[in-house]
């Protein structure tokens, strides 16, 4: 039997149901431990198979800790955590340059200088409340979340790929703890905000830890898979149309005065926002969107799934003014109303 083309319209509907398949036996062994949560685990598989960051946000004691280690389990991947306290310094993460003691010339001793990699050299890193660490400690992340690299004493040492950084944060204790600095948000993928359970969820928990029930999580998925997935969603199709709508979003966010002669903004964001999403924001709705699409069966993206994008993709992108935290305006209620205003067609200039 003669085996189609790679870039054949069967291949890639081959490749296209793998990814599918792939995607969730993942989602059904986190499943088995984590109860409910369903978009938070598919916000989190999602950025796992475009290759993004995630900022998990809740309060203590939501699971956020053990998703990220269920996750880990089912994907056969390494996966190093890093408990962030004000005492961390940046080499506990990216390591450091030791001196060995090395027999020399006549057997004299003589000293040899060698990179001791940190945690960081992993796959799948579990940044643990990274908001407890100085502004200093959470920059030697920077690197490492964009180049996939860190540079130590002028060497430059790549990190194992795929590389994942989930990153916790509590929102309502914020005694010892640092603001995560705006490039470092940038960084971030998604900001998945995570949710306490409901009545029937929160029952099931307890029948799950408290009888002891201990779930089997089986690896269904290595590295090399996960890579090969991450190739062919860029692959996916968006019409110009459709990413003009993602541009337009993301301008829309930006107010009037820096937004230039082109301003999308709305009255709202004119009113609340000081700065606007970035690039990094259209990149992420774009890619979101392809992956959206290719587990919908679809082989282009639709302005639905950039939609859906949104909240996470772009709530921690903006930085709102003073009148809006005088007023309780949240960004998720800004990102909101972006989505219901900002049309889906309009003319491009001539």
């Amino acid at each position: 039997m003669t085996q189609a083309p790679p870039d054949s319209p069967d291949a890639i509907a081959a490749a296209a149901q793998r990814f599918r398949d792939d995607f969730h036996a993942v989602r059904e062994q986190v499943a088995r431990v984590i109860v409910g949560q369903g978009e938070v685990i598919d916000g989190v598989l999602i950025c796992l198979f475009v290759g993004g960051h995630v900022l998990l946000e809740g309060v203590p004691g939501i699971g956020k800790t053990l998703l990220v280690r269920t996750l880990a389990r089912a994907v056969s991947l390494q996966f190093a955590r890093i408990q962030f306290t004000p005492d961390l310094m940046p080499a506990d993460i990216v390591g450091t340059t030791v001196v060995d003691e090395v027999e020399g010339p006549q057997g004299r001793p003589a000293r040899q200088f060698r990179f001791q990699p940190g945690p960081v050299f992993t796959q799948i890193l579990l940044a643990d409340e990274i908001n407890r660490a100085t502004p200093k400690t959470q920059s030697a992340l920077l690197e490492a979340m964009q180049e996939r690299s860190v540079t130590v004493s002028g060497q430059t040492h790549a990190l194992p790929k795929p590389f994942l950084v989930l990153a916790t944060q509590n929102p309502i204790e914020q005694e010892g703890t640092y603001p995560l600095p705006e490039a470092q948000l940038d960084r971030f993928f998604f900001k998945v905000l995570v949710g306490s359970s409901g009545r029937r969820d929160l029952s099931e928990i307890l029948n799950r830890t408290t009888t002891g029930h201990d779930p089997t999580v089986e690896p269904v998925l290595d590295a090399q898979r996960i890579l090969g997935h991450q190739s062919l969603i860029r692959r996916v199709a968006i019409a110009p149309s459709i990413q003009d709508y993602a541009v337009r979003l993301v301008l829309a966010s930006q107010p009037s005065p820096l937004a230039g002669a082109e301003s999308f903004a709305s009255p709202m964001v004119d009113k609340f926002v000081r700065l606007g999403a970035s690039p990094r924001a259209a990149q992420a709705l774009v890619l979101a969107g392809k992956c959206r699409a290719m587990l919908d069966g679809r082989a282009a993206v639709s302005t639905d799934d950039l939609r859906a994008a949104a909240l996470p993709a772009l709530r921690h992108r903006l930085i709102l003014n003073f009148e809006a935290h005088a007023e309780g305006v949240t960004t998720d209620a800004i990102v909101r109303n972006l989505v219901d205003t900002v049309p889906l067609d309009a003319p491009t200039p001539a």
